[in-house]
C-alpha cells in the first residue's frame, strides 16, 4: 500500500464473507508489534468481515520512514491505509500504543469509521504513564531490548507469543520479523516524542464525536504476569473506564485472564467486541 510520500506499507487481508463489500476491520498494533501479533484475532473476525492487518513503517515488511516517528506521523500512515480501503465503513482496533493512533485517525476520517475498539490502550487519563519513573523504565527496557535483539535472544522473552500463534506461517513470520534489531530501533524512534504527544491529549484530545468506542481491555492481571506494576494497572484500568464513558455507546470490558498482551492471551474477547460492532452496523452485512 502506498503512502502519501511514496513509501510502501505491507498489509495482509482476509477477505471476509463478501469480497465485494468495502466494509473492513483494520488493526493497529502496539509500539513494536508486527501484523502477526493480531493473527489470532484476525482469523476470528474474518468470518464476519474483511480483516486488515499491517506493519507500521519500520516493522515487519514495511519500509522504514526517514522522518521522525511521531504520533501524528504514524497517524498519517494509518489514514493513508484507511483511504486506500475507502469508502468504508471501517472499524478501527488499536492495542497499547496504537490506541491514541486509532483515536487520532478516527478524528481525521470520522465519515469512514463505524467504531473503535481500544485494547489496553495508553490513555492520557492515566497520569502514571507520564511519570519520570515510567519514562526511565521505558528507556531501560529499550536498552536491554537492543542488546538482546543484537544477540538474537529477544525472541526467548516472547515464547508465549510464538506458542500462541494460530498457524505455522504466522510463527515463521514472527521468528523472521518480530525480534530483529530494527524493531527496537523503530520503537526507540517512536518513543522520543510519544508520551509527550499523548500527554498533550489532556488539553486537546482527538474528537471522535459519536463514534462508538469499546475499551476491550483492561487486563485484569498485573506485575507477576505481564510486567505492569499494580499502580500502573489500577490507573490504566480507571483511565479505560473513563475513556469508554466518554462515548455515548461506550463499553468497558475486562479480560479476566490477561495482562497487557490480550491479543495473544484472550483473542476471543477482542473478536467478540469487534463482531458486536460489525453486527450493529448494517453496512457490514453481517448476520
Amino acid at each position: 500500500m502506498p503512502t502519501r510520500d511514496g513509501r510502501r506499507l505491507y498489509a495482509q487481508v482476509l477477505p471476509g464473507p463478501d469480497p465485494d463489500n468495502p466494509a473492513a476491520v483494520v488493526f493497529e498494533g502496539g509500539a513494536g508489534s508486527t501484523r502477526s501479533y493480531w493473527a489470532a484475532v484476525q482469523v476470528l473476525v474474518a468470518p464476519v468481515a474483511r480483516a486488515v492487518v499491517y506493519d507500521r513503517a519500520g516493522l515487519g515488511r514495511s519500509e522504514p520512514d526517514p522522518v521522525a516517528r511521531t504520533v501524528a506521523r504514524m497517524t498519517d500512515d494509518l489514514v493513508d491505509l484507511l483511504d486506500h480501503f475507502s469508502p468504508g465503513p471501517i472499524i478501527l482496533v488499536g492495542h497499547s500504543g496504537g490506541g491514541p493512533v486509532v483515536r487520532l485517525a478516527a478524528s481525521r476520517r470520522p465519515q469512514l469509521v463505524a467504531g473503535l475498539v481500544l485494547v489496553d490502550p495508553i490513555d492520557e487519563a492515566a497520569d502514571v504513564v507520564f511519570s519520570a519513573q515510567f519514562r526511565r523504565n521505558e528507556k531501560v527496557a529499550l536498552r536491554v531490548g537492543k542488546v538482546l535483539a543484537r544477540l538474537g535472544l529477544l525472541r526467548f522473552l516472547y515464547g508465549s507469543l510464538l506458542a500462541a500463534a494460530p498457524a505455522d506461517d504466522v510463527r515463521d513470520d514472527l521468528r523472521r520479523e518480530a525480534f530483529a534489531p530494527s524493531v527496537i530501533q523503530t520503537q526507540a524512534r517512536q518513543a522520543r516524542s510519544y508520551l509527550d504527544e499523548v500527554e498533550a491529549f489532556k488539553t486537546a484530545p482527538p474528537d471522535t464525536g459519536d463514534i462508538p468506542v469499546t475499551t476491550v481491555i483492561s487486563g485484569a492481571l498485573a506485575l507477576a504476569r505481564d510486567g505492569m506494576p499494580e499502580e500502573v494497572r489500577a490507573q490504566a484500568n480507571a483511565a479505560h473506564a473513563h475513556r469508554a464513558a466518554q462515548s455515548p455507546h461506550g463499553r468497558h470490558v475486562v479480560a479476566q485472564h490477561s495482562g497487557h498482551t490480550i491479543p495473544v492471551t484472550e483473542p476471543q474477547v477482542i473478536a467478540d467486541e469487534i463482531i458486536r460492532l460489525v453486527r450493529a452496523d448494517q453496512r457490514f452485512g453481517a448476520r
